[in-house]
């Protein structure tokens, strides 16, 4: 079976899990299972995998994708306990004040949240930071949870360009240059970015103020306030730690400084803080902590095997295996040899253009390590042919990408967000991504208006 081949079938696979999706024909888990392992199995019988070459890719996947699991599991174990135990409600209490009914002052607030908790380059943490805090918040303003992940995402895409995040370090390391100078390079666009942020933030939280959300607004009116059932206000008083809200605060401010650290795999912090936490605030009860968890066991479970399908999506599609030394390419590298071969000529003089502008839907189908060392060193051999030096193609692609990195299913730390959200990640890209591709293409006009860029 020629590469060619395989890439073509690669696109099939992601435009079938993509449809299957958005028709709402199954979960994400089951869709990141099934057409994977179908391209795996037609990839042996062509002769280009052995059965145990596509073990061994899932295996890989697996490896990948693993510390993520653990991370949701015991990052909503975490927040779990901590809304249980009452903490959240004091911090909301606050917000509330300093927001009043403003729908923009939220939308903001996020927007500056993401900016702030995202200056670690790091997508789980971040999410970590700004969606159990914020979530409240919109529920009670009865604002959409699409809206906080939308918000969210183009603050920490903006982000992502510094140089100790991922896409910035791969593409310095492909170009052979320090990390430090190529966002030199890219600062103006980032400070552009912030600013369009905040502007899509406003934006964000006038649309929600026109479909009458608010403490006071329409769709309080129109809903009510649900009343409480007697039996869950009754558990949720009984597990209410009042006395506890400082040293509440003060450990998750601890679990998040040690995520930000990164001296450990990031599950550590959350599974020290889970079992600090329900030490201190439930005592030595293991009646009491086997309720605490089994009350939060069906979203990290829904969670988990979503990030276990997608360890068989990252596996087939992502992975490669060695044979007698000699690597075989990988599903996405033949995809990104297919793209190249079926580039017109004419439009790899303005190279760098079509990257930018086609940069969003392509952040679908390939992981960030995929992207920029798989798509990048192509991309650049493509532009060498027609006179196009590396940096500017390096700067579309890394530009224009960053804005997608959090719509992408291909980023584990994308599933995270959507699960603590409790957003299905079809929900999530429906929302985002027309805006998403709107946000690439203004940073990559103002590139190009700084000549950063050519046409």
């Amino acid at each position: 079976m020629s590469e060619v081949v395989v890439g073509i079938l690669g696109f099939i696979c992601i435009i079938a899990i993509v449809v299957t999706l958005f028709r709402s024909r199954t979960l994400p888990g089951i869709a990141f299972i099934v057409f994977p392992f179908i391209l795996a199995m037609i990839l042996v019988i062509g002769g280009y995998y052995s059965v145990g070459d596509a073990g061994s890719l899932i295996k890989a996947g697996f490896n990948s994708t693993a510390p993520t699991a653990a991370l949701f599991v015991f990052s909503v174990l975490y927040f779990g306990i901590m809304t249980d135990a009452g903490m959240f409600d004091v911090i909301i209490g606050k917000l509330m004040k300093l927001v009043g009914n403003s729908v923009i002052g939220v939308t903001v607030m996020t927007t500056v949240i993401a900016l702030i908790g995202h200056l670690d380059g790091g997508g789980a943490s971040t999410f970590c930071i700004v969606v159990p805090a914020m979530l409240p918040v919109y529920r009670k303003m009865h604002m959409r949870s699409t809206t906080l992940l939308r918000v969210s995402v183009l603050a920490m895409g903006v982000l992502n360009l510094m140089p100790w995040a991922g896409p910035t370090m791969r593409a310095a390391s492909v170009l052979g240059m320090e990390a430090g100078s190529l966002w030199n390079t890219l600062l103006p666009v980032q400070i552009f970015g912030v600013i369009l942020s905040l502007a899509h933030a406003v934006l964000a939280g006038w649309q929600e103020q026109k479909r009458g959300a608010g403490l006071n607004g329409r769709l309080a009116r129109l809903e009510g306030e649900a009343v409480p059932d007697e039996t869950a206000r009754t558990s949720r008083n009984e597990l209410a730690r009042p006395r506890l809200f400082w040293f509440n605060v003060l450990l998750t401010i601890g679990v998040i400084a040690l995520l930000i650290r990164d001296e450990f795999p990031s599950y550590v912090p959350f599974m020290l803080g889970v079992a600090v936490a329900i030490l201190v605030n439930y005592g030595f009860d293991a009646g009491m902590h086997k309720k605490i968890i089994n009350l939060h066991a069906g979203p990290a479970l829904m969670m988990c095997s979503t990030l276990m399908g997608a360890a068989v999506l990252m596996g087939v599609l992502v992975k490669s295996v060695t044979v007698n030394g000699v690597e075989t390419a990988s599903v996405v590298t033949c995809m990104a040899d297919l793209i190249r071969m079926i580039l017109p000529a004419f439009l790899g003089r303005h190279l760098p253009l079509v990257i930018g502008i086609l940069s969003v839907p392509l952040a679908l189908a390939f992981d960030t390590d995929s992207y920029f060392y798989g798509m990048l060193p192509v991309m650049i051999g493509i532009g060498e042919g027609f006179g196009i030096a590396a940096l500017p193609i390096a700067v579309a692609m890394v530009v224009c990408r960053n804005c997608a990195t959090f719509i992408s299913p291909m980023v584990p730390a994308t599933l995270l967000g959507v699960g603590l959200a409790e957003v299905d990640i079809k929900d999530h890209i429906r929302n985002s991504f027309l805006y998403v591709w709107g946000f690439s293409i203004l940073c990559m006009i103002f590139a190009i208006a700084l000549g950063i860029m050519p046409l």
